[in-house]
């Protein structure tokens, strides 16, 4: 984090590490042995034309960044799948983790890798997923042959593997309407792959593709989420939080770049710039009429970012308003704090109500952050009876009462 006059602090962001629990079965420390890795499958990158290549080597890019600190891993591309091979020590539990939240993946699998050979891809199917296949009653095999000049087609091999299964799992019948797990087999260049159910990704585009924005972040519930759902669309984020001491404390920065190290997690690497807003605000409240204090603090929000977003390279603004849910986020209100701004703004949450942003925070794991009673300067000097539709003239009127460049250099 930086203020715009101090210095920078390191923010560290946790690993997200998942150690493996004490006292593991035979079956887990089994699997730790086999040769095992990640396939990480592609969503719409793949619709993409002549510039594809730039969108998967983003992608690429930012998944070795973010398992950099896990150890040495190998992250390669082949035929529309990523695959990432931990090195001697890496933390490949951790790795599972962060794949998870990386933009432009769609669905990954933890897999076990062989020789392209029928026997080991049905030693492997039976030992890898024996803890699954265990404990279910019915399966199907799919099998995608990539390699067309390995000897067995793919229901052949899916065939094989099925009669395979059944030996080894009495309890174990076919289904292929709706089995309990399905057991997939790849047939690719180098090697053959067992995996079972792929996971849920975090879709999107990778970021650093969308461009450069900067964020008004706040410590509620509304502008992290708008900042995940852009970062989701491949928008690099600058971070902007106004703070007002005395009336706001430290703690409430705090939080707010703990809710971002959560964003974060999704959207790479961030620096929060604070603006000291104590001194606008006395200004408005000494000069200006009550009921546009609302507004007017908006106004010169807006301001203040476009000028930061200038010095930071960022083509865009992004807030976190949802149409008619406060007073400062009427029609009206919103067309009078975009008068007020040159800069496109990006409002992602605008079409949605309360409880839709509610349910994409409880899924990043930012709304109990969100929720913690620390005042930020949104809610400090909030007027009895806020203007709802103020006409912009109006506004304009109230707002000729200050010196707005001063107070914007200021900031």
């Amino acid at each position: 984090c930086r203020t715009m006059d101090g210095p920078e602090l390191e923010l560290t962001i946790p690993a997200g590490e998942a150690p493996r629990a004490a006292g593991a079965t035979a079956d887990e420390e089994r699997i730790i042995s086999m040769n095992e890795m990640i396939l990480l499958k592609l969503g719409e990158l793949v619709l993409k034309g002549l510039n594809r290549n730039t969108f998967e080597n983003a992608l690429i890019k930012n998944i070795r960044r973010r398992l950099a600190p896990l150890g040495e891993f190998e992250v390669r591309m082949a035929q529309s799948t990523i695959t990432v091979t931990p090195g001697e020590g890496a933390d490949f539990e951790g790795a599972v983790e962060r794949v998870r939240k990386i933009f432009g993946v769609i669905t990954f699998s933890r897999a076990c890798v062989t020789e392209k050979s029928m026997e080991a891809v049905c030693a492997a199917a039976v030992e890898y997923l024996r803890p699954q296949l265990s404990r279910v009653r019915t399966f199907k095999v799919e099998t995608k042959r990539s390699d067309k000049k390995f000897p067995f087609n793919s229901p052949q091999i899916s065939a094989e593997v099925g009669a395979c299964l059944l030996d080894a799992f009495p309890n174990l019948t076919v289904n292929v309407h709706e089995p309990d797990v399905t057991v997939r087999v790849e047939i690719r260049d180098f090697a053959a792959y067992v995996h079972g159910e792929p996971e849920q990704g975090a879709g999107g585009i990778p970021v650093g593709t969308g461009g450069k924005a900067a964020i008004l972040i706040s410590g509620g519930i509304d502008s992290p989420v708008a900042a995940w759902m852009m970062a989701k669309r491949g928008v690099e984020l600058t971070p902007i939080h106004f703070a007002s001491p005395p009336y706001t404390s430290e703690r409430a920065e705090q939080k707010v770049a703990q809710l971002l190290s959560r964003v974060a997690a999704y959207a790479g690497r961030m620096y929060m710039i604070t603006v000291p807003f104590a001194r606008v605000q006395e200004e408005i409240l000494d000069k200006c009429p009550e009921d546009y204090f609302t507004i007017l603090i908006r106004r010169f929000m807006m301001r203040v970012s476009e000028r930061i977003a200038q010095i930071e390279g960022c083509a865009a603004l992004i807030t976190g308003e949802s149409l008619g849910q406060v007073a400062s986020q009427t029609l009206q209100a919103i067309a009078a704090t975009d008068d007020a701004a040159t800069m496109p703004v990006f409002r992602p949450l605008i079409g949605m109500d309360k409880s839709e942003i509610v349910a994409v925070s409880r899924r990043i794991d930012t709304f109990d952050l969100s929720i913690l009673p620390y005042e930020d300067c949104c809610t400090v000097f909030t007027p009895r009876h806020p203007r709802t539709r103020p006409e912009l003239e109006a506004v304009r009127e109230a707002e000729s009462a200050l010196d707005v460049e001063a107070l914007v250099n200021a900031c």
